[in-house]
């Protein structure tokens, strides 16, 4: 048996722009899910009473919770806009490279203006 990589392997391939975001997109679906556990936690907190909403509260107001939150916040921005461009692939749009490299950017720059302006607000303590 020769000693080399199966082909095609993963260090054959340079990273591009479509790959990652493809990778992106399933991470992101992945940590909505595990965070989705949180959030029935924080619910299940607040139906428990004050006192274990207090202690949710607690967890979710320190920066480490703050941080996870601000995370879940760009998973489901950045999930959300690359789904509608699925969509838009699915309707035959947006197929070619140049299209699908410019789509690709404006997902990119959404999720980070959008997950920008909710960290104002979640760090900013505004509503």
């Amino acid at each position: 048996m020769q000693d080399r990589p199966l082909s095609p392997h993963l260090q054959v391939y340079k990273p591009q722009l479509t790959s990652t975001l493809s990778i992106m997109h399933r991470a992101t679906g992945v940590f909505l899910s595990l965070g989705a556990v949180f959030v029935v936690y924080w619910i299940y907190a607040l139906s428990s009473g004050a006192e274990a909403f207090a202690s949710a509260q607690a967890l979710v107001s320190h920066l480490l919770g703050k941080l996870v939150l601000l995370a879940m916040v760009f998973s489901l921005f950045y999930h959300l806009a690359n789904g509608l461009r699925h969509l838009l692939w699915d309707t035959g749009h947006g197929l070619e490279l140049k299209s699908a490299y410019q789509t690709g950017w404006i997902v990119v720059l959404f999720s980070l203006v959008a997950t920008g302006i909710c960290a104002a607000l979640i760090f900013g303590g505004g509503a």
